[in-house]
């Protein structure tokens, strides 16, 4: 398999293809699912063979932007099922990526290390310091798209509850995310509070 040649392949697709429009689901954005998913395969000591799907998995999670907004998960699955065999990978490899793009889709219900490890990768903003440029670059496509458009504090009381129920699957992402993002639905919550 050439992962290597997948891996810039699909970037390459979404840097040319993606609408510059989309202000979370960019190229950004999948760079950082990808760099995420590389630390906990790390951390969780995921061997080489799965360590490679996922990160496959991780770079053509949203490529499906390319072609819908609505069910993108689906659109990135058709996606890697017509260009990853140019890469030599098997239709079982191929399941087993599709798969892990599947579970993306909200609410994640991850089973396997593997999923776990990409579901925590695509929500690892969530911890983080840089939460609040990602969640407000959210609300800016959703309202830009017609997703959902919402005023400061619909958005707010939206995030409070997101956060609020979102729970890290892996071990080693609750260990480097959990503080951060209590702190972060702390502070949004005291936001929404002065709004309201």
């Amino acid at each position: 398999m050439d992962f290597q040649g997948a891996k810039s392949f699909i970037i390459r697709e979404l840097r040319r293809e993606l609408n510059p429009l989309y202000s979370y689901h960019c190229i950004g954005h999948t760079l950082d699912v990808h760099t995420a998913a590389q630390m906990l395969i790390g951390m969780e000591g995921i061997p080489e063979k799965e360590a490679g799907l996922i990160e496959i998995a991780a770079l053509y999670h949203d490529s499906g932007m390319i072609l819908t907004y609505k069910n993108h998960e689906d659109a990135s699955a058709e996606l890697a099922s017509r260009f990853l065999p140019d890469f030599g990978f098997s239709k079982k490899d191929i399941s087993i990526i599709n798969s892990l793009i599947m579970v993306t889709c909200l609410p994640q219900r991850a089973s396997s290390i593997a999923e776990q490890v990409l579901c925590d990768a695509d929500l690892d903003y969530l911890g983080r310091e840089d939460f609040f440029i990602h969640s407000f670059e959210l609300q800016n496509e959703w309202n830009h798209f017609g997703i959902r458009k919402t005023d400061l504090s619909e958005w707010l009381d939206i995030q409070i509850k997101f956060l609020s129920e979102h729970t890290y699957f892996t071990k080693s992402a609750a260990f480097l995310r959990n503080k951060k993002k209590s702190e972060n639905l702390n502070e949004i919550t005291t936001l929404w509070q002065q709004k309201n």
